[in-house]
Formats: structure tokens, sequence, C-alpha cells
């Protein structure tokens, strides 16, 4: 027999369906625009007359500021109100998105990409932290991560999909201009969906000399991160920006453990669930999240597909992901988060085995399927639940500061990874070299869950 709701609780069930959809959606936005370029950048390369050497920036401008800024988002929402960032983070990107699809030469679009960054900077944290403390812990809490988890996962394959759809039919600008309705359009929605910011909290302030040189330090280090396989690791730009970046993050240590309201409290670092899974989302990021990139490369170089048809030939994995992020949190939710974390991570790093197997120069793309649906089931899994597994001890005050410090390493994690890949797959002949990324990709996943291990077991 159906269970019949009181007024006031249907009315409550409803609207956090509603604030759960609408952070999805902004997860969704995130996550698309994280990948939505990448299919663009040949026709974007061509219609602003970047040169081989400068378009690498119209990816790598927005990896810079979003994960330099991170830890200087997530502080401000803990002081501001995550409502207030939501919103804030939203505007930026509807503006820069705007400016990227009206730009008529690269720095201006270059400068869009940064700005687009800083947003996201904003509003990763924001989100992160809305569907932490919005929603019970258990069940209905597994459940809203689960949502966000498949916004978040399906997202970055929307993204090329999306990418190769929009570029074939109305050309590059266009996947800059979609942005700019569906970010007015959540932007719109925060303050009647989203519930009010905590008054602020008296005596607090804002450490801006902790933000100074950890957003100054983190953007040096990721600078050189992206700026070494196209500049040469030994050239004094790169060396230059990674001294001075390590230097910067050494000083914000310092002043973190002399300040009386730190950006990071250093305390947070001891909580083993944060410290474990800050170490899952930089491993995460530099193995599944630098597999899109190989892909892409491996259907438009190898089988010459067009954008369109690189984008349609993500269907399958995004499918995949979904299915393991709308699964991951019911069986987290029955069996305990660590081992069905263990277990996705499993399943992702055998699904990277058997699609880098698959590679070569003869193979059909239903070839590739037994590989690429473990693989996407695996991904989804594991990226619904490892920033719950970061952040689940955490107090509410510090919920923003520990969701930017698990994005900022996922943010470095992704830039490391695709460095030391990329230079690796480009040491050799194309296929051999797209074999040995996933291979050493599912060798870093083989890590990732050794390391889920140390999570708490507590349900």
């Amino acid at each position: 027999m159906p269970i019949l709701l009181a007024p006031e609780a249907a009315v409550r069930r409803r609207g956090s369906g509603l604030t759960l959809a609408l952070l999805a959606f902004a997860q969704l936005i995130i996550s698309i625009d994280y990948n939505i370029v990448y299919v663009a950048l040949p026709e974007i390369g061509s219609g602003l007359g970047f040169s081989a050497q400068n378009l690498q920036w119209v990816i790598s401008a927005y990896a810079v500021a979003f994960g330099g800024f991170l830890l200087f988002g997530g502080r401000a929402v803990d002081l501001f109100g995550p409502r207030r960032m939501f919103a804030l983070g939203l505007i930026l990107y509807a503006a820069s998105s705007l400016l990227g699809g009206l730009a008529t030469g690269p720095g201006l679009l270059i400068a869009a990409r940064a700005v687009q960054g800083l947003g996201g900077a904003l509003l990763f944290p924001a989100t992160l932290t809305l569907v932490s403390m919005s929603f019970a812990a258990g069940r209905e809490r597994n459940r809203a991560f689960a949502v966000w988890g498949t916004a978040g996962g399906s997202g970055m394959i929307l993204g090329s999909l999306l990418g190769g759809v929009l570029t074939q039919a109305f050309g590059w600008a266009s996947v800059f201009f979609v942005n700019v309705p569906l970010a007015a359009l959540a932007g719109l929605l925060a303050y009647p969906l989203i519930a009010p910011d905590a008054p602020r909290t008296t005596g607090r302030r804002f450490d801006f000399a902790g933000a100074l040189t950890a957003t100054s330090g983190v953007t040096l280090i990721v600078f050189a991160l992206v700026q070494g396989p196209e500049s040469g690791w030994g050239s004094a730009v790169v060396i230059g920006a990674a001294v001075l970046g390590a230097a910067l993050l050494t000083a914000f240590i310092r002043i973190q453990r002399r300040s009386t309201d730190p950006l990071l409290p250093l305390r947070l670092l001891s909580d083993r669930d944060l410290s474990t899974g800050t170490l899952i989302t930089f491993l995460y990021m530099g193995t599944f999240g630098t597999l899109l990139y190989f892909l892409t490369v491996y259907f438009q170089s190898v089988h010459d597909y067009s954008a369109m048809a690189t984008g349609m030939a993500f269907l399958v994995p995004m499918l995949a992901i979904a299915t393991g992020s709308q699964t991951a949190g019911r069986l987290a939710t029955r069996n305990g988060l660590r081992p069905i974390l263990v277990t996705a991570l499993i399943v992702g790093g055998l699904g990277a085995v058997v699609t880098g197997a698959t590679l070569s120069q003869e193979a059909s793309y239903l070839a590739l399927v037994p590989g690429l649906v473990p693989l996407g089931v695996g991904q989804g899994a594991g990226y619904t639940l490892m920033f719950g597994a970061a952040t689940r001890n955490t107090a509410p005050a510090d919920q923003g500061i520990a969701s930017g410090l698990a994005s900022t390493s996922q943010q470095v994690g992704g830039a490391v990874g695709l460095a030391l890949l990329v230079a690796i797959a480009n040491s050799s002949a194309t296929i051999h070299g797209l074999r040995t990324a996933f291979y050493l990709a599912a060798a870093g996943i083989a890590l990732t869950a050794l390391a889920a291990l140390r999570l708490r077991t507590s349900r």
C-alpha cells in the first residue's frame, strides 16, 4: 500500500527535489564547459588566428584559473554563504561565455576562459557544500550525491557530444553562447530554490594574506604543469613558475600556522577521510580525467571522425557513466561507501585496460564497447562517491574550504596526469602511445583503489 505524505511533508519533499535539480544542473554546466571546447579547438584556431603554440591556452586558461582560485572560492563560501557564491559564480559564467562567443582575437578569448575558470572556482565548492549541507547524512545524502554525480560525470561526456554537434551545425562560437542562457537560468532560480545563507559569524575575517599566497602559488604550479609539455620542462618559464609557486605555497603554510582565522585551518588535514579523499580526487582526475582527451585524439586523428561523429562516439560512455553514478548511491547506502568506491575503481581500471588493448588502426567502434562500458560505469560511480567521502566528517562552518581543497586536488591532478601521459604518449607512434596512456592510467586507478582502502568504514 503506498505511503501518503502529509501536505507539509510533500511540499518539503518537492522543494528539496527542486533544489537538488538546480544543484545538479549547475554541476552539469561546470562539467559540460570542461570538455565542450575540445572538439571545437581546430575551428577556434583557424577562425581567430591562434598559433599552434598558443591554441592550448583556450583550455589552459580555464584550468589555471579554476585550479588557482578554488581555495579562495571555498573559503568565500564559508564566510559569505554558499547561495551568494553560487549565484555569483553563475553570473561570471554567463558573462564570460558571452564575451568568449563574441571574441574576435586570441587575447579576448583567453581572458574570457580565465573568467570562466574563476566562476567555476566559486560555483563548484558552493554546489558541493549545498549538496552536503542540504540533505541528511545517509540515504538522503547518498541519493543527492548520486544525482549530482550523474550530472558531473555524464556532463564531461555530454560536453564532447554537444561540442561536436554545435561546432558542426553553428560554428565554434556556439560552444560559448550555449552557456549564457543555461547559467542565467540557474542564477535566476538560485534565490527562490536555495535556502537563505545563515547570518555571518561575527569576529571572522577573510585571510587575505593566505588567499593571495595560496591562489598565486597554486596558479603558478598549474601554469607550470600545463605549459611544461609545450615549452619544455627545462625552460626558464616553467622552472621559474614552479619554483615561485612552491615558495608561495610554503609561505602560505607558515601564514596558516600563525593566523587566528586561516584560509585553510591545518587541523582539517588531520581528518583521515578529508586527507584520503583529497588524494583520491587527485589520482582520479589524473587517470580517469585524462582518458577523454586520448579518446578524442583516437577518434579524430586515427579514424578521422568529424566533430559531430566524435561527439556521437561519446554516447556509450555517457550512458555508462550515468548508470554508474545512479547505482553507486544506492549501493553505498546499503553496503557502505568504502567497499563500493573501491569496487567502482577496480571495475573502471579493468575497463581502461580492455579499452587500451582494443585500440588499433583497424578496430571498429563496436570493438571498443566492451571496454568503454565498465570504464564509464567505474568512472561515474567513483565521481559520485569520492567528494562525499572527502567532506562527510567536516563541520558545516568548514564545508566550503574542505570542498575547495578536494576540488583543488582534482584540478591539479588533472593537470599533472595529462601533462605526464601526453608526454609519454607523444614519445612513440600514435596507436602505441595511446595504448600506453590507457595502461598507465589503469595503473594509476589501481593506486587510487588502494588509497580508498584508507577511508573509514562507517556508513
